[in-house]
């Protein structure tokens, strides 16, 4: 067996907030997150009502604060992000328990539906490993806005543990989520945490 493995999800669990949305008002400030909210909020909207797919409100999204900006710019603005504002959005709680995995030598791996490019500093500089959503580049090397390959949430983040994992080979399953996106990743465990860090 190969020891111990934990999952833990990255927007609502390991942060206090949305890290998309915060990106964009990082990138925007404030007057110019308004904006862009109101403009995109008819598909929001639609998403609440569960008349559109998460994927497409948050392709709206991207599009509208990122869409067409260098992929170059961007991976410094998220750069930035990550050293200048998301320190301020990790919950104690949830370090403490990374830490404690760390300790007892077990493989810690963030799974998120947010895109690799903001969180792929904070991962690293953790020394966490990381399986997130990827976001399409063309061929000019700037963001379209679109999303690479299928959102990394719900049953998505099953097939991508699996894709490069094998959950049956670990002697213990650690998962961590907040919302019904990271059910099927906690059904996988063997020690579920829902919006909560210890038993």
């Amino acid at each position: 067996m190969a020891g111990s493995i934990a999952f833990f999800d990255f927007d609502g669990t390991i942060t206090r907030k949305d890290t998309m949305l915060e990106l964009a008002l990082f990138h925007k400030g404030q007057a110019g997150y308004l904006a862009g909210m109101l403009a995109i909020s008819p598909w929001m909207v639609a998403f609440k009502a569960g008349l559109t797919s998460a994927t497409v409100a948050k392709e709206k999204l991207l599009s509208h604060f990122f869409g067409n900006m260098a992929l170059e710019d961007f991976n410094r603005l998220c750069y930035r992000f990550s050293k200048e504002k998301l320190p301020s959005l990790i919950r104690p709680d949830a370090l403490q328990a990374i830490r404690k995995h760390q300790q007892l030598q077990h493989t810690v791996v963030v799974v998120s539906a947010s895109a690799e490019h903001w969180i792929q500093y904070w991962c690293r500089e953790q020394h966490l490993q990381y399986l997130a959503t990827q976001l399409e580049v063309n061929a000019q090397q700037r963001i379209t806005g679109k999303l690479s390959g299928h959102n990394c949430n719900g049953i998505e983040k099953v097939n991508r543990i699996n894709a490069m994992f094998d959950p049956a080979s670990y002697d213990e399953i650690y998962a961590y989520g907040d919302t019904s996106g990271d059910k099927p990743m906690l059904s996988l465990a063997t020690h579920p945490f829902y919006r909560k860090f210890i038993q």
